[in-house]
């Protein structure tokens, strides 16, 4: 039986980020017997309340991926609004595709099957930068991020330190 379409795709996607690292994370497998678990380190954004911090993330790969997108968990400790008090990641490109039923985002902002582990990463530290408020995973990091910013920055500041001694 032939190799699955997503695994070939990802073992293509993980040899390029090897021989090509992007600026801001590393990426490998959890299991090197498992293509579809991935584990991810990303470097807190410069310029940003992340700035020094070391976030390891897993991602779990679906059997139908491309045409459905992974799961992203933080492991490392994070406060911030668009990540729930798991680590899980609630960003609209990780959303299944089609329309929200919710009539809150569209189409085109959800998963599309061009997307790779670099436009997710990419994407998840943009957040990192600037957070959606509007639409949280963790209502309490939102509410400080609006209107207690100095309690914001301190929770934040204490998970930067608590990742850099993890490292």
């Amino acid at each position: 039986m032939s190799e699955p379409q997503s695994s070939l795709l990802l073992k293509k996607q993980l040899a390029e980020l090897s021989k090509n690292p992007v600026e801001g994370f590393s990426a490998g497998l959890i299991d090197d017997n498992d293509i579809f678990r991935w584990e991810v380190l990303i470097i807190g954004p410069p310029d940003t309340l992340y700035e020094g911090g070391f976030f390891k993330a897993h991602l779990h790969f679906p059997k139908e991926y491309p045409l459905r997108p992974p799961r992203m968990k933080f492991v490392t400790e994070i406060w911030h609004p668009n990540i729930d008090r798991n680590g899980d990641v609630c960003i609209s490109i990780l959303h299944e595709p089609g329309d929200d039923k919710w009539g809150y985002e569209k189409a085109s902002e959800r998963w599309l099957p061009v997307h790779t582990v670099e436009t997710i990463l990419i994407s998840v530290i943009s957040m990192l930068a600037d957070p959606n408020d509007e639409s949280p995973a963790n209502v309490d990091a939102a509410k400080e991020w609006r209107e207690a910013y100095p309690e914001f920055k301190r929770k934040v500041a204490r998970c930067v330190r608590k990742s850099q001694e993890e490292c």
